[in-house]
């Protein structure tokens, strides 16, 4: 078995790099074969007044967009973020121990005035593969 991260860890994009400026789904990511996930959201700087911008990590069994709920806290390691001027250029983790297939990012709600926006992306790192490379 290949000892080295690239080898074991499957980084795929569920919420694509882009300003935002209202809420948004992030694509599914298929768990199956792996063992493990991990949720990365990577911030930019918030513009606007008084920006808010609340993140979500959501579960489903299928990837039917309307079958996606909100990830339990017991089932997460860390915290959805709540993004603001405050806290904002920022990489934020937040583990996955569902039962789930599928898992995405979401920006449940944008709060502000005068366009908030917040550039970012969202990745599900998939780890402990069934099947590794030797």
């Amino acid at each position: 078995m290949s000892r080295d991260l690239k080898n074991n860890v499957s980084a795929v994009q569920s919420l694509a790099p882009a300003a935002r400026t209202a809420a948004a789904d992030g694509a599914a990511v298929d768990l199956a074969n792996y063992g493990s996930a991990m949720v990365v959201i990577d911030a930019g700087t918030a513009t606007g007044t008084d920006p808010s911008f609340t993140f979500e990590v959501q579960e489903s069994d299928t990837t039917t967009s309307g079958d996606f709920t909100a990830v339990a806290d017991a089932d997460l390691d860390g915290t959805e973020p709540v993004i603001t001027t405050a806290n904002d250029v920022a990489t934020y983790e937040i583990g996955y121990r569902g039962r789930k297939r599928y898992l995405r990012v979401t920006i449940e709600t944008v709060g502000g005035t005068s366009t908030p926006t917040l550039p970012c992306t969202g990745l599900v790192l998939r780890g402990s593969p069934r099947v590794a490379p030797k």
